[in-house]
C-alpha cells in the first residue's frame, strides 16, 4: 500500500506544484486543511512562502501547531520546505517585527547579511555526512531558492544535534535541517528538477 502524504493546506504555499513533486514519489498525496488528516497521515508536508509573519497566522488560525508539534515529538515525519521550514524555528524577524514561531528547531531566521536581497535562483548545497534527506546527491548538486531571510545560527543547530546542510550567500546560512524526524527545506524541491525529485524520494523512503 502506497504511503500516505497530507499537504497542509493553511492558506501559503505552492500547494499544486508541491503536490505533482511529491506526488512522483509513488505516494498517494492529499492537499488539505483537515488537522485529523495531517495527523493521520505517514508523512506531513508544511508548505510556505511569503511573509514569516502571514504564515504563521494562518497555522495559529488553523490551530495547525500542536499538530506539528505533536507529530514531531511522536517521531513521525514532518517536512517543511521554504517559510515552511523557517516557521518551525524560535522565531522570525521581518522589517524589525519578531514573531513567534512553532519552536521545533533551535534558533531564529532572520534577513540574509548579503549585498543581493533576494537570494534567487540556484546554488549548490554542502551536504552533512549521514544525510538521509540529501542521500545520494552529489556535492555539486544544485537548488533552487527564492527567500530574503534564513536560518544562520547553525552552533545552535549543531548543538541539538541536527544534520544541517549549508548554502552560501555572501555568509553561510541553514539550506536543509535534519533533527530526527523532523526535515526541513529552505530551498523549493518542487522547483528543482531532479534534485529536487531525489530530496522528495528520500524523504517519502523515510516514511514508516
Amino acid at each position: 500500500m502506497a504511503k500516505r502524504v497530507v499537504i497542509l493546506d493553511y492558506g501559503s504555499g505552492n500547494l499544486r506544484s508541491a503536490e505533482r513533486a511529491v506526488a512522483r514519489t509513488g505516494v498517494d498525496v492529499t492537499v488539505t486543511s483537515d488537522l485529523d488528516a495531517a495527523a493521520a497521515a505517514d508523512g506531513l508536508v508544511v508548505p510556505g512562502v511569503g511573509a514569516y509573519a502571514a504564515c504563521m497566522a494562518g497555522i495559529e488560525e488553523l490551530g495547525a501547531g500542536p499538530v506539528i508539534a505533536e507529530r514531531v515529538a511522536a517521531d513521525r515525519p514532518v517536512l517543511g520546505i521554504c517559510v515552511g521550514m523557517q516557521v518551525l524555528f524560535e522565531s522570525g524577524v521581518e522589517h524589525g517585527v519578531e514573531t513567534k514561531g512553532l519552536g521545533l528547531l533551535p534558533g531564529s531566521v532572520t534577513r540574509l547579511d548579503a549585498v543581493r536581497i533576494p537570494h534567487m535562483g540556484w546554488n549548490t548545497v554542502t551536504v552533512p555526512a549521514g544525510s538521509r534527506l540529501l542521500a545520494g546527491l552529489a556535492g555539486d548538486t544544485r537548488f533552487y531558492f527564492v527567500h530574503s531571510y534564513a536560518a544562520q545560527d547553525l552552533d545552535a543547530l549543531a548543538g541539538a544535534g541536527a544534520r544541517v546542510t549549508t548554502a552560501a550567500h555572501d555568509r553561510p546560512f541553514a539550506a536543509a535541517v535534519e533533527l530526527g524526524s523532523l526535515s526541513a527545506a529552505q530551498f523549493h524541491p518542487e522547483k528543482s528538477a531532479d534534485a529536487g525529485y531525489a530530496l522528495l524520494s528520500n524523504w517519502a523512503h523515510t516514511l514508516p
